[in-house]
């Protein structure tokens, strides 16, 4: 069974490791540097650029825009790189978070306080993954160039559900077959 979700303030508490997905409706991009901004404005009490309470933030470093201002590629980034930032923003409200890979333990166990998923997603299939992108507009961080922080609109984005609300997660010997790609 392939489940449709619809963000933001979809309710992920449903979702069973393992299971394949379909994402609609807003979700928003955002890698490294964004992280850092994101978690230093919480810590400072500074106003976010973006809604954090009930969104999916898709690991993401898009390439420019073609010439009808779609990303010409949008695939997933190691997710690890985001751990030391993601239990912060799973406590401020963010419902999911996608790329690809393997999590930390502590990102493990966030997702099981904070009742939010962390969703997997093709690595190597960018191009594909863009078509299932609607429209883009820039959000925040202008200067970090494509690591900025980008809304997207999306139809049938296809992700597999990697770890659960209650903090199961696939076995590493899954992470090596799955559909993240090289590691």
């Amino acid at each position: 069974m392939i489940r449709v979700l619809h963000f933001p303030n979809e309710d992920v508490s449903y979702l069973q490791c393992g299971e394949m997905v379909l994402l609609n409706g807003t979700i928003y991009t955002a890698r490294d540097q964004a992280h850092k901004r994101l978690v230093e404005s919480l810590h400072h009490n500074h106003p976010l650029p973006l809604p954090l309470r009930g969104q999916l933030l898709y690991y993401c470093g898009p390439t420019p825009p073609r010439e009808d201002g779609l990303f010409g590629s949008a695939g997933p980034t190691t997710s690890a790189r985001m751990d030391p930032f993601t239990p912060t923003l799973l406590s401020a409200g963010l419902t999911a978070c996608m790329g690809k890979g393997p999590r930390s333990p502590s990102v493990q166990e966030a997702c099981a306080q904070y009742g939010a998923v962390y969703l997997i997603t093709f690595g190597g299939a960018g191009a594909f993954l863009a078509k299932h992108i609607l429209s883009q507009r820039l959000v925040a961080y202008p200067d970090l160039g494509t690591e900025a922080i980008y809304e997207l609109t999306v139809k049938d984005f296809p992700a597999i559900v990697a770890i659960d609300s209650r903090g199961k997660t696939l076995s590493e010997g899954t992470w090596k077959t799955s559909m993240e790609g090289e590691r």
